[in-house]
């Protein structure tokens, strides 16, 4: 069923430019655009100059997003459950956290071309701050709502402190912590190619910045493939990494350690 828009959006896509009447410039044919996408990825005799340099620029990309993702998981999630538990942190920190996320995050761009100057800091910047917000708040959220009722019971039980942080807080507010994390994935793809279009030298960003410039169209919907596939396949990775890491803590939640 999940392949059913992307096969109609093709059709649509070969029915608009069978004629030849949308320039290539503007939408190339799905034919051409395999050739230069299988080109882009393995190489062949096309001397463009971006051919072969997919995975090269991919894994910079990916590294990037790893590093921004992973300081904004960690940074999310500590304050999402201090702010979520302690409600006096959360009347002070938590009015300007919601403030600052209403600022558009290409309003952050300049000043972090400031701090940071062009190039990778200022990229990881971006990512780091657009990925903090949908794990603080989701995270915070969950914290916050945890019944009281499995609080008592922990209690109950002889759970105090972190003991009754990590088996019923954290297992409870975990789902939270999981969409938060899923969202700021996504959004960490995003900001990526913003901060990939200010002037680093390789990238995917970088690839779409460069193809725009020359009129390739055809480099650039490649790029937004490169991304959507590999933003996907992250995704895919990050549930299953989840759902071992949940199994894990029912087993030990329910061995009593």
């Amino acid at each position: 069923m999940g392949l059913l828009l992307p096969v109609a959006v093709l059709i649509i896509w070969f029915v608009v430019t069978s004629d030849e009447s949308m320039p290539n410039y503007v939408l190339p044919s799905p034919k051409e655009f395999a050739i230069v996408f299988w080109n882009f990825i393995f190489g062949g005799a096309d001397a463009s100059p971006y051919s072969g340099k997919m995975l090269e620029n991919l894994q910079v990309s990916a590294l990037r997003v790893a590093k921004g993702f992973a300081f904004a998981g960690i940074v999310g999630i500590i304050g999402g459950f201090l702010t979520g538990r302690v409600p006096l942190l959360r009347k002070i920190v938590d009015p300007t956290v919601q403030a600052l996320r209403s600022v558009p995050g290409i309003g952050y761009l300049p000043l972090g071309m400031v701090w940071f100057g062009v190039g990778e800091e200022n990229t990881l910047f971006l990512i780091s701050l657009a990925a903090f917000f949908p794990v603080y708040l989701n995270t915070q959220e969950g914290a916050a709502r945890v019944p009281e009722l499995y609080l008592r019971a922990g209690r109950m039980l002889g759970a105090e402190r972190l003991t009754l942080f990590f088996t019923v807080i954290f297992p409870a507010t975990f789902h939270n912590v999981v969409v938060g994390l899923r969202l700021a994935l996504g959004i960490s793809w995003a900001y990526l190619v913003l901060g990939e279009m200010t002037g680093v030298t390789k990238g995917i960003g970088a690839i779409m910045m460069d193809g725009r410039m020359l009129g390739h169209v055809d480099i650039v919907i490649a790029c937004m493939v490169v991304i959507a596939v590999t933003g996907k396949l992250c995704d895919w990775i990050l549930m299953a990494v989840c759902q071992v890491f949940a199994k894990r803590l029912m087993e030990e939640n329910s061995d009593g350690r």
